[in-house]
């Protein structure tokens, strides 16, 4: 069996925590595989083994995973998922921890014993019972990085009465990185999700929508973050992913908030007065 990646939307009790929840397969032979920043921790389930969540990643990391393996996965909202573990964000960073006993034994039960398809359900409903609740704050300091919606770090902390240091604490402490690397990292992945949905005519008109300079200045973070360019971690069009999987569930959040900020713009343009003093059309 050739390796393959199914990505499926979390249920709906998972709303706001969850990004989106997959099953993976290698076949056989080991498959290489190159992780990327997303701004959240991930817990990865293989059958036959202990669970473990993966830290906030700063920059990317390569694995290889064994062949015939099956990993079932949930990649969680910044901010969110490192309850589990009962620890600060900022203690996870590029790293992978095996959970702790009572909670490693109820998840890896669960997927050893079920089908994949049927495990990944049980182990959302596991989550779903956890009653998680992210910080309100930080789920609006998140909100507030997203790429749609630029904004400056002293007026995000003003808007939410905090200090600079004290907004940097808090985004520390339960993202693991600070405001400013949480906003970059955001940024690109708003960037990945308009190229999976194939918008725009070239890495320009990406680089524009997601706020970066140019694409030189996209290009430049793809690298700090990835460690290759657009083109080496796309495929031979850096502005379309043709990695031939469907990622439309976890990009979902960033392609509602592009689309959200899309109307609005067609909206003030419609609104604005022309020449003559009509509405422009």
């Amino acid at each position: 069996m050739d390796q393959s990646y199914d990505e499926s939307h979390p249920l709906p009790q998972l709303s706001g925590l969850v990004r989106t929840v997959w099953i993976q397969r290698t076949g056989s032979v080991a498959y290489v595989q190159r992780d990327l920043p997303t701004g959240g921790v991930e817990l990865h389930c293989p059958v036959g083994g202990v669970p473990r969540l993966i830290g906030p990643l700063t920059h990317a990391q390569v694995q290889v995973i064994a062949p015939r393996t099956t990993i079932v996965g949930v990649r969680f909202m910044p901010g969110a998922g490192t309850a589990l573990l009962g620890v600060p964000a900022d203690e996870l960073v590029d790293c992978a921890v095996d959970l702790w006993r009572p909670v490693a034994e109820e998840i890896g039960s669960v997927v050893a014993s079920a089908d994949p398809e049927v495990a990944l359900l049980e182990v959302q409903r596991y989550l779903a019972r956890q009653r998680l609740r992210p910080d309100p704050l930080v789920a609006e300091l998140v909100r507030r990085l997203m790429p749609w919606d630029p904004t400056g770090i002293a007026s995000l902390a003003d808007d939410l009465a905090l200090s600079e240091s004290q907004l940097r604490r808090r985004c520390l402490s339960a993202t693991g990185v600070g405001p400013k690397t949480l906003q970059r990292t955001l940024r690109f992945q708003g960037y990945l999700a308009l190229a999976q949905a194939g918008y725009g005519n070239g890495l320009a008109d990406l680089a524009a929508e997601t706020g970066y300079a140019d694409h030189a200045h996209l290009t430049r973070e793809c690298v700090r973050l990835t460690g290759v360019t657009p083109r080496e971690l796309l495929g031979d069009k850096a502005d379309r992913c043709d990695c031939g999987h469907d990622h439309s569930a976890s990009y979902r959040p960033f392609l509602a908030g592009w689309y959200d900020r899309f109307l609005q713009a067609q909206t003030s343009r419609r609104r604005l007065p022309s020449a003559h003093g009509a509405d422009r059309t």
